[in-house]
């Protein structure tokens, strides 16, 4: 099972503020302990909203809104994608980061859909050009 684990924003990471030497180390050794069980499959820090867009459909009509975005408690300050064998897996791992914000903060776990979660609505056909794509992306690395 992979799961997506988003780190909220705050008004800090919004305002731009930096992480500490003290915090960038001990999440550091937070990653090493990822890589070294085999979790991380990928993880970045984002810029905060005003660096950033947003794109609004309404059938066909696109709508791009520039950032920043005012509700902070929606943001998302960076993120991993896990592969672990369950959501409670997931949870100790979050359980055992070091708190990635100055203040009070939070962190979101969700589950990454795979194929066979799609059920017959994923033809073979479809399939096939899923594993493709995935084919030329791996290649490109």
């Amino acid at each position: 099972m992979r799961f997506m684990i988003l780190i909220k924003a705050t008004k800090d990471s919004e305002a731009g503020v930096m992480p500490s030497e003290q915090l960038l180390t001990e999440m550091g050794k937070f990653n090493e302990e990822l890589v070294k069980a085999g979790v991380i499959v990928a993880g970045d820090g984002l810029h905060p909203s005003a660096k950033g867009a947003r794109v609004r459909f309404s059938g066909e009509k696109r709508t791009v809104i520039d950032g920043p975005f005012a509700e902070t408690k929606e943001l998302i300050a960076g993120f991993w994608i896990w592969k672990v064998s369950s959501k409670e897996e997931a949870i100790e791992w979050v359980k055992r980061c070091p708190n990635p914000m100055y203040e009070e903060s939070e962190i979101e776990i969700r589950q990454v859909f795979e194929m066979e979660d799609f059920g017959p609505q994923l033809t073979p056909e479809l399939r096939e050009q899923d594993e493709r794509l995935r084919a030329q992306v791996e290649a490109k690395k």
